[in-house]
């Protein structure tokens, strides 16, 4: 589990808990600003003496692998977990490099140290400086509370009224205060995983050059380098959406507080200041406590807490309640006053002070005193408000017409679905489309009133405006599982299965729109809509959860995976019946996650010397794939719509060479593919992925996936640890299909015989002749003759 997500709603309550909450946030971005301070010094000590240069890397890598990114929420996405593993990816790689000291490129300074310096200081500083802020508006505001809950109760009205509305001003901006807070905490632990990784991979970059062995190093790591590009690039684009949906909260929660309480297991909680008696002449103290109270068992809690003695808490007491009531002014020189009656502590009663009169009303209607005029703490999750669109007749005719324009006239256009509509235009026009007497004269087709973009924006609106998302409220969590574990094959079944168990009118609409984003993303090279980008625009729109919090909007990332899921394997989804012997996907079944794409590569020779390098070096003709374009999926490609500083240099001009390569490194999206080498067995249970009727990637000795093309068999003398081993030459029977993915692999069906069989250089890997042809040959894949 990693840091517990920030509520804005507990910015109002300021719990205990919601403190020690920010505590472990601000932890965590103090240990990361350390960390990068000790990597910018580590770096520049690279610059200053190449002497030193094998201690520094020594350094900066043991540095690299001892870090680990905490991320918001119970689990990463694929991209993310790639993400995660790439600082020890790198520190593997320095150590390799360290063996072949050269003189570090002077372009470090530019590619790691003013990047990191610049996000230590814009962002790790800003985090800072609005802690102090915080820090003392919050002493500000409870140190103005006691001083106001201290003026006596036979004060003239009018003073008494004006201190009032000065406290509420001051609580107001600290709540204001805290919620700016709470956000800018919560942007920046997501912020650092992509703004933190990419200057290190250009610093990657830079040092290739500078290597003897460069040309060769930059095409055994291409694969990895292209996925970790594409890696931050959608964690990028996901973060943007999460982050704007994230400020609408706020600013609903700042608008409405009270409607956005979130469900608590006790009916009443909150501060209340409790006198404590001491005996002659000392008087008695109040002393504020968080009291939380169950009125079904009529259990009261109390605990000691103070804010401004930097968070202690007290411990706590615990009674159950007998009577409430309500304390006068005549009787006590307070305000908003009551008494409590313990039920377990005869003889014993407590008086308890809220902080206004309405929540003193509040406590003593949920505790059963005689001012009960107000609704209770009770919460319940508030509705969504029913809009005007259904799921019927009129909703398929929208939709149905929608598509029809868009496939007609603007399959094309840059950044469709993406690019929004003027707000007018769009609410004029889903109003006449929703209106049954003008929806039939709305020509979408051959009208120049209605641009493509305001037509996709009311598409887009209409479905948004259902009373329901259209993959169900009651779904909606059985959805998100398994984007967040298992292998490909099992999300893609589990995801299957659960599809089919959709309403019929929800699963007809859903396997329309989605034909028609598969349709969209097959034209990805000329509209840019890759079906990573889709999923971004079209998560929100189609899965949304019943409460809106900010935990449920940290899950807006696997929202977007399970619609990634659906546009790459719309055929099998849509047009064949789940699997009845695969076990019900669930909460309490989910596979384990699976483990990052390039963490296959742990195979392969651990003393060859692995670099990143220039993104922009174009691959020779020798070393490009050998496929026809059309048998590169589009919907690989990621979009250059939004791209980082090195993103348009890093993927080159579209061609049949970069789809295969993006093919290979793809989102967590094209990781579920249905590509040949993902769906060799129809029979593979999700819960088990490596059953009998699988053909196991998994041998004694872990081969590389057929998605990660191996080494070339021609290697320099220099970088193999050692000749292959001296086998008979054999024969061998292909066991289960398999189609190549690089140069040097070789694709074959069932019942193929390959001549003249030897252990290859590459672990898990045969050599053989098939047709004339020699190359790779997966050793679990065949049966030796």
């Amino acid at each position: 589990m990693g840091l517990q997500p920030l509520e804005f709603s507990d910015c109002y309550l300021d719990s205990p808990w919601f403190r020690e909450r920010i505590r472990a946030h601000e932890a965590e971005l103090e240990r990361t600003n350390k960390f990068i301070k000790e990597l910018i010094k580590d770096g520049k000590n690279l610059i200053a003496a190449t002497k030193s240069l094998s201690a520094a890397q020594r350094k900066f890598a043991h540095s690299l692998r001892d870090f680990k990114f905490e991320f918001i929420g119970d689990a990463e996405t694929d991209d993310e977990r790639c993400i995660d593993a790439s600082l020890r990816e790198f520190s593997n790689f320095l150590k390799n490099l360290e063996e072949q000291r050269e003189i570090m490129a002077l372009s470090v300074t530019e590619t790691l140290i003013k990047p990191l310096e610049k996000f230590r200081k814009e962002q790790l500083g800003a985090v800072k400086e609005e802690k102090k802020k915080f820090d003392k508006e919050t002493e500000r505001n409870y140190s103005l509370i006691d001083k106001h809950l201290n003026l006596s109760a036979k004060k003239k009205d009018s003073h008494l009224q004006e201190a009032d509305i000065q406290v509420e001003q001051n609580r107001q901006h600290f709540y204001e205060l805290s919620l700016e807070y709470v956000c800018k905490l919560q942007e920046t632990q997501e912020r650092k995983k992509f703004e933190f990784v990419e200057p290190m991979l250009s610093f990657f970059q830079g040092m290739f050059t500078f290597y003897h062995q460069g040309h060769e190093l930059a095409k055994d790591f291409n694969h990895y380098k292209m996925e970790l590009q594409i890696n931050i690039q959608n964690t990028r684009n996901r973060f943007e959406g999460t982050r704007s949906e994230v400020e609408e909260l706020m600013n609903k929660i700042r608008q409405n507080p009270k409607d956005h309480k979130r469900a608590s297991q006790f009916t009443a909680e909150g501060y209340l200041y409790v006198q404590e008696k001491r005996p002659p002449p000392f008087g008695s103290s109040w002393v504020k406590h968080y009291c939380m109270y169950r009125k079904a068992a009529k259990k009261f809690t109390m605990i000691p807490f103070e804010h401004r003695s930097g968070g202690k808490l007290g411990d706590g007491e615990v009674f159950f309640l007998k009577e409430c009531i309500r304390r006068h002014t005549d009787s006590i020189d307070r305000r908003f006053c009551f008494d409590v009656e313990a039920a377990d502590r005869p003889g014993v009663s407590l008086t308890m002070q809220a902080f206004s009169e309405e929540e003193r009303r509040q406590w003593l209607e949920v505790l059963g005193g005689k001012e009960a005029l107000f609704p209770s703490f009770n919460r319940a999750i508030i509705p969504r408000p029913e809009g005007s669109a259904q799921l019927d007749k009129m909703g398929f005719t929208i939709l149905r017409k929608c598509i029809h324009a868009v496939e007609t006239r603007g399959i094309n256009d840059q950044g469709l679905y993406r690019v929004v509509g003027v707000s007018s235009k769009v609410q004029r026009l889903l109003s006449m489309l929703m209106d049954v007497k003008t929806c039939n004269e709305v020509d979408l087709e051959n009208s120049i009133d209605w641009e493509v973009k305001t037509i996709t924006s009311a598409l887009k609106q209409y479905l948004r405006s259902l009373p329901e998302p259209l993959m169900t409220y009651e779904l909606h969590g059985d959805f998100i599982v398994p984007a967040k574990s298992g292998s490909p094959e099992s999300r893609v079944n589990a995801i299957h299965f659960l599809v089919h168990k959709l309403p019929e009118k929800n699963k007809e609409m859903l396997d329309i729109l989605v034909k028609h984003l598969t349709n969209v993303s097959n034209h990805s090279k000329q509209n840019l809509m890759t079906v990573a980008n889709l999923g971004v625009v079209f998560g929100p729109t189609l899965m949304r959860p019943q409460e809106e919090t900010v935990a449920a909007l940290m899950d807006l990332k696997f929202q977007n995976i399970v619609v990634e899921i659906l546009i790459e394997n719309h055929e099998k989804i849509f047009r064949t019946p789940p699997d009845a012997t695969l076990p019900e996907p669930g909460p309490l079944s989910a596979p384990p996650n699976a483990p990052p794409r390039q963490s296959k590569r742990q195979g392969q020779r651990t003393k060859r010397p692995v670099a990143v390098y220039n993104l922009c070096l174009e691959l020779e003709d020798g070393d490009r794939p050998n496929l026809p374009k059309e048998d590169t999926p589009p919907s690989s490609l990621d979009s250059l719509s939004s791209p980082s500083p090195m993103t348009a240099a890093a993927l080159g001009p579209p061609g049949p060479d970069r789809n295969h390569l993006l093919t290979d490194g793809g989102s967590s999206g094209d990781w579920a593919s249905t590509a040949p080498s993902q769906a060799r067995s129809s029979t593979v249970q999700w819960l088990n992925p490596q059953s009998p009727t699988t053909p196991s990637c998994s041998p004694a000795v872990t081969p590389p996936s057929p998605k990660l093309s191996p080494f070339p068999l021609s290697l320099p003398a220099a970088v193999v640890d050692k000749p292959p081993e001296s086998v008979i030459s054999r024969k061998a029977r292909a066991v289960y299909p398999c189609e190549a993915e690089h140069s040097s692999e070789l694709s074959f069906e069932i019942g193929a015989i390959f001549e003249d069989v030897q252990t290859s250089r590459e672990p898990g890997w045969l050599e053989g002749t098939l047709n004339g042809k020699r190359g790779l040959i997966p050793q679990n894949y065949v049966k030796l003759l």
